[in-house]
């Protein structure tokens, strides 16, 4: 049974940054992939980034372009997500998600497996 638990939230100052993880265990998936998402007070849960282990590939939100990176440590089956620049809107709970197989992790019903989440919040 896969198990993700995330860490590193908090609050920060716009303009701040800050690093999420999310440790997994009992992924023994060759083929995957995980993803970050968000949801907001009132709002629905969406994909900020996600990563697809068969080919590396990283892809993102317009949202976050460019002030987001996520990136994974095979070696400490984490996934990260360093976030810089943020902005009131960026607040939000996130969530790490995993899909097993060749599938698209652009959306948050195909996902598998989840977080409990840790919340991010950013003052203006």
């Amino acid at each position: 049974q896969v198990q993700l638990v995330e860490s590193g939230g908090g609050s920060v100052q716009a303009g701040g940054s800050l690093r999420l993880s999310c440790a997994a265990s009992g992924n023994t998936f060759t083929s995957y992939c995980m993803g970050w998402f968000r949801q907001a007070p009132g709002k629905e849960r969406e994909g900020v980034a996600r990563f697809y282990a068969d080919t590396g590939n990283t892809y993102y939100a317009d949202s976050v372009k460019g002030r987001f990176t996520i990136s994974q440590d095979n070696a400490k089956n984490t996934l990260y997500l360093q976030m810089n620049s943020l902005q009131p809107e960026d607040t939000a709970m996130y969530y790490c998600a995993l899909r097993r197989g060749r599938y698209s992790c652009d959306s948050s019903y195909g996902m598998d497996y989840w977080g409990k989440g840790t919340l991010v919040t950013i003052s203006s």
